[in-house]
């Protein structure tokens, strides 16, 4: 299967699923990515740690703002990635219709990415460095 569009799940749509849409976005350019929060911050840029976090990797979040996970995202989705088993189930209980194309980012590895909000920097190395772990396991198996 084709994947073409990719939806990247967290909390609040700051931190964990704007890092990953930008590393996946800098991965696969023409693909389109987008990203939203189950209890979206709507309208917050990316938090400042995360912007740093991935300014390091040449990605910049700097356009990024947080908006609500909705229908719509999940329907023109082909794959979903949330961060979280609890996250994977919590998409597929309210939203039924997408189960089978929701899966936690570190499906491969069987991790989850922990949220670094209102953590210190050292909580988005962490999250980043998974993000990055994860993001290299899906693309081999996507390309």
């Amino acid at each position: 299967m084709q994947f073409n569009t990719i939806l990247v799940v967290c909390a609040g749509n700051i931190c964990r699923s704007p890092m990953a849409a930008g590393l996946l976005q800098k991965t696969w350019p023409r693909k389109k990515i987008h990203s939203a929060g189950l209890v979206a911050l709507v309208g917050q840029p990316a938090d400042p740690l995360a912007v740093a976090c991935m300014q390091e990797l040449d990605v910049s979040l700097q356009a990024h703002v947080a908006r609500q996970l909705d229908q719509a995202l999940l329907r023109e989705a082909d794959l979903v990635l949330a961060m979280s088993v609890e996250q994977v189930q919590a998409i597929e209980r309210h939203w039924p219709f997408a189960k089978g194309k929701v899966f936690r980012l570190g499906h491969w590895s069987q991790q989850d990415v922990p949220d670094p909000y209102r953590q210190p920097r050292a909580a988005f190395v962490l999250a980043r460095d998974l993000i990055v772990q994860a993001a290299s396991e899906w693309e081999a198996r996507l390309l």
